[in-house]
């Protein structure tokens, strides 16, 4: 049985970086299988990220199937679209990964969307474990080329501007045409000075799944464009987050 994590947030979160953090702690687990990591924020980042190069996106496959136009269009489409997608998957060692790539132009995509669905579905099917990351209005999730979401993890910092966007993305996630089971946000680069209990920052009928502390290793790692791999593995803020992903995954399977 295939459980999906989608990880949502504002650019400058770090949501990216705590995404590939969930991704290693699934591959360390050892018992998972191959992951499926998803990327679909247009910045497409969470490769360089994982230390791996896109080999394709979707949005190729999506823009090749809308304009085909040969004799015997509806299966062309259909192969091509099955095609292009498990050609767009880059292998590494212990995960895949499907880049999405850059959003749709005006034109009506229905129809593409609609494959694009039905063979994401079945290819997510293969994983134990889906983890994407999506842009703060998850436009790739409104649009359902997915069907279900077991968690949802909100990435925000703990002040006003990280509260009201973490709400606008709960608010989305519960207008949505597709299953959310549970939300919940990680306030991400915590100072050691801030109190976990006070209750200004807090967002009305969102749980927190826990807060992931600020850590100068995290963000020299990033500047200096490491892979999520090269974070010590007893790195306060990789040992924090293992255990809200685990606390969470618990609250997931039991909800």
């Amino acid at each position: 049985m295939t459980t999906t994590i989608a990880i949502s947030g504002k650019g400058g979160s770090g949501k990216t970086t705590l995404a590939a953090m969930i991704i290693r702690r699934l591959i360390e687990q050892g018992d998972s299988g191959a992951v499926l990591a998803v990327d679909a924020d247009p910045n497409s980042c969470l490769g360089l990220t994982l230390g791996v190069e896109p080999v394709g996106i979707v949005a190729d496959v999506r823009e090749s199937a809308r304009s085909k136009k040969p004799s015997n269009v509806g299966m062309d489409r259909v192969r091509m679209v099955e095609y292009g997608i498990h050609q767009a998957i880059t292998e590494s060692k212990g995960f895949d990964l499907l880049t999405m790539g850059r959003p749709e132009g005006p034109d009506c995509y229905c129809a593409v969307n609609n494959m694009l669905r039905m063979f994401l579905d079945n290819l997510s099917s293969k994983y134990r474990y889906v983890v994407t990351d999506n842009e703060a209005g998850m436009e790739h999730l409104s649009r359902r080329t997915t069907n279900n979401v077991d968690l949802l993890c909100i990435v925000a910092e703990p002040n006003p501007i990280g509260s009201i966007t973490a709400k606008r993305i709960s608010d989305l996630a519960r207008q949505l045409p597709i299953s959310v089971k549970r939300i919940g946000v990680i306030w991400n680069k915590v100072p050691k000075q801030f109190d976990p209990d006070a209750q200004d920052y807090l967002v009305d009928n969102v749980e927190t799944f826990g807060h992931v502390p600020s850590d100068m290793d995290v963000f020299n790692n990033t500047v200096q464009g490491k892979t999520v791999f090269e974070i010590a593995k007893d790195n306060p803020a990789y040992s924090v987050m293992d255990n809200i992903l685990e606390s969470a995954l618990t609250l997931c399977s039991s909800s």
